[in-house]
């Protein structure tokens, strides 16, 4: 085992240059979730992978049919086409299978004069990648790739399968692993290239986006004593909101006590009036809810649903108007590998020996992925573990660390040799 070890990861370094590359270009694609871009760039790589002679399934997925389903995990951004795709290295058939799963969406860019670097430029300076996407989690994706590309030409014969799943729609529910799930694909283990700084994350939290809509009463700004505003309605709801999560935030999961906030909950957009001379009729306020580990996804609802329908009692307007409240776009349940699974120990030798055992830690995260999916609906022990800090990821300056790159690809590829087992 050990000439297979320095045989593949010596394979890994010798490829780093077409890997970076690779990243660049993968960048470059402005694949933001619900454009033509996120299909456009899942074609690119299933392209990649077949030409790196593994066997592809690249499918139309029949998002009807998906979005009817009763499991059927969210999505805020409208689409009329999305794509799965799995990459399959054949094992000799006697091993366990690993899959690594990574999602090729991303966010859009926000205000573009906040870039220093135009922001699908791919830009390599300093030891870092910068780009939307860079972060999360094209990097990550793409050392998952090489990783396996490392393995298939070093000669190494792996027992059991390794799979590389590259998804859609990670960003706003996780469509494309769900749609991979349903498509049947499964294994034995699985590791996401989430940007993790190189530490393990083992669960994480969940996330729900909500819609609240309160009403006031319209009238001129002239007589505005005559009418509700729908504005100075939301206050007493933000308060009790603000309530709600101290309270939510006071106990947590030993994973997730170094989070000054486990479970935010935070509005993020709001939209009142028509006029700027009326009184506002109508608010209309979106958030997320952050759910806590092992908490059902019921529960979290109600608790908001109770905080807010308590706010109203207080008022007398809203006791006769209650802000009503509706749950759409992602929902991210919890999630979290099961205690008797040792994947997280498998992992940690893995990265001890790709980075000379620079220190690793384990924790959970505040916000949802496709972890959930492949723990709860596809029953897979899985991890998150990639390069780059999530605190970069969604903004103006998202990069990635090279060197955190190639230690990912060199971790990834010792693992598949681990759980696959050598021929």
């Amino acid at each position: 085992m050990e000439a297979q070890t320095a045989d593949v990861l010596n394979r890994v370094d010798e490829l780093l240059p077409d890997l970076i590359d690779d990243v660049r270009s993968l960048v470059a694609m402005p694949s933001v979730s619900g454009t033509d871009g996120e299909n456009e760039a899942q074609a690119h790589l299933a392209g990649q992978l077949g030409q790196r002679g593994l066997e592809v399934d690249h499918w139309r997925i029949d998002l009807d049919a998906l979005t009817s389903h009763p499991d059927f995990p969210g999505m805020e951004v409208d689409r009329t086409e999305a794509w799965g795709l799995v990459g399959r290295l054949e094992g000799a058939g006697d091993g366990a299978s690993l899959m690594l799963n990574g999602h090729i969406d991303v966010v859009p860019t926000g205000d573009l004069d906040a870039w220093t670097d135009p922001p699908f430029s791919g830009e390599l300076r300093d030891g870092r990648l910068f780009g939307r996407g860079a972060c999360d989690m094209k990097a990550g994706l793409l050392a998952s790739c090489w990783a396996v590309e490392a393995i298939r030409t070093s000669g190494v014969r792996l027992r059991g399968d390794l799979i590389l799943a590259s998804v859609q729609g990670e960003e706003d529910g996780g469509l494309g692993t769900f749609a991979t799930l349903g498509r049947g694909w499964r294994a034995d283990a699985c590791a996401i290239a989430e940007p993790t700084n190189l530490d393990i994350i083992p669960a994480n939290s969940g996330a729900l986006t909500f819609r609240l809509s309160v009403r006031g009463a319209a009238t001129h700004a002239a007589r505005r004593t005559d009418g509700v505003s729908a504005i100075e309605k939301l206050w007493p709801v933000w308060q009790a909101l603000q309530a709600l999560e101290a309270r939510r935030n006071a106990d947590v999961d030993p994973l997730m006590t170094r989070w000054d906030l486990a479970h935010p909950l935070s509005i993020g957009t709001v939209h009142a009036g028509d006029w700027a001379s009326s009184v506002p009729d109508l608010l209309v306020a979106e958030g997320r809810l952050g759910v806590a580990v092992g908490e059902a996804v019921e529960d979290a609802r109600a608790d908001l649903e109770a905080a807010v329908a308590e706010a109203c009692t207080t008022d007398a307007w809203l006791r006769d108007h209650p802000v009503e409240v509706e749950w759409w776009g992602g929902q991210f349940a919890s999630g979290r590998i099961d205690a008797d699974s040792d994947l997280v120990d498998r992992v940690r030798r893995a990265h001890g020996t790709a980075s000379d055992n620079r220190p690793v830690d384990v924790y959970g995260a505040p916000y949802g992925s496709d972890l959930r999916l492949l723990t709860e609906l596809g029953g897979i022990p899985t991890i998150q573990y990639g390069p780059g800090d999530a605190k970069l990821a969604h903004g103006p300056w998202e990069s990635v660390p090279i060197d955190e790159v190639a230690t990912t690809a060199r971790t990834l590829a010792l693992l598949a040799l681990d759980i696959c087992g050598v021929a």
